[in-house]
């Protein structure tokens, strides 16, 4: 018994002392927790929270952008429109907080609004990015053509810009264009060589040219996940049908268009000479062969 009561005793101290460590990194029960129903985005709330905590709070308007940004590049867009709310209450709106806002509502899920806060930059300097969030908003519809047209405007307003430009091959590719994704993604490969997203549409328009052997080692190369291949595969196949159906469609046209050509010569004759003479003359009279003029009253035909 006096066994069982030292055991017991030593497990009550052992679980003090954990308690006791886990308290300095933000509670014990908090931290036990972490792993069980709280998520990933309460995690990392809590994280930027703690990090918050060591800084000073953002006193001016640049930092309190660089704080919403750093939300963002973490995931966190729920909370960075809070943050945007709260900034343009004290600051007041800016293009840069309105960009911050359409990807974070773009982000979420809520399309409209999304759609409605790039709009609002297509006559700012953040007029590239309006287009392209534009262009994303379409892709994520699957209204490509819309996203190919909207991302091409981006491009041509921000030329060195990699993942817009890699955003606008993908369309094409989308479209069953893949000889028209062939530059952008060149492009941006060039400008972000080590980009995964980038490289990955490059292996994705490989696949979708017929270079298999190139396409399989680029993602050799590259160590893609098997998901990420999974992911090039099916993709393929999407861009395969696309690229029939384009093909079926520009067939249709060229000969729709054959047939009105030769249409046209059947419903109007070509005009002679002598025809069109004879339309400036009265009725009863025409012009003979030998050049005289029939009727009874010879007349002048003007020419």
């Amino acid at each position: 018994m006096k066994l069982i009561a030292i055991e017991n005793r030593l497990c009550t101290v052992v679980l003090m002392l954990a308690c006791s460590v886990f308290a300095g990194l933000g509670g014990c029960a908090s931290k036990m927790e972490s792993g069980y129903g709280v998520g990933i985005q309460a995690e990392r709330e809590a994280a930027l929270q703690q990090s918050q905590q060591k800084q000073d709070a953002p006193d001016t308007p640049g930092m309190y952008l660089a704080l919403i940004d750093r939300m963002q590049s973490q995931g966190l867009f729920y909370a960075s429109l809070a943050h945007i709310d709260a900034y343009e209450k004290q600051y007041g709106p800016t293009p840069d907080t309105t960009l911050l806002r359409a990807d974070a509502l773009r982000q979420t899920g809520q399309a409209q609004g999304s759609a409605h806060a790039y709009t609002k930059l297509l006559n700012t300097p953040l007029a590239a990015r309006g287009y392209r969030g534009l262009g994303l908003l379409a892709g994520a519809a699957g209204q490509f053509d819309k996203a190919s047209e909207a991302l091409d405007t981006a491009t041509r307003l921000q030329p060195t810009d990699a993942l817009t430009l890699s955003d606008l091959g993908y369309a094409r590719l989308r479209l069953g264009d893949v000889a028209g994704a062939r530059v952008p993604l060149m492009k941006a490969a060039e400008l972000a060589q080590d980009n995964p997203k980038i490289l990955s549409n490059v292996a994705l328009f490989l696949l979708a040219d017929g270079q298999a052997a190139a396409a399989q080692g680029l993602i050799a190369q590259q160590k893609f996940s098997p998901e990420v291949q999974q992911a090039i595969r099916a993709d393929a196949q999407r861009i395969a049908a696309a690229s029939t159906q384009a093909t079926h469609a520009r067939a249709a046209e060229v000969a729709a268009a054959a047939t009105e050509h030769a249409r046209v010569p059947m419903a109007r004759a070509p005009e002679t000479v002598d025809s069109l003479l004879n339309a400036q003359l009265p009725l009863t009279q025409t012009i003979d062969p030998s050049g005289a003029m029939s009727g009874k009253q010879p007349q002048l035909v003007a020419r």
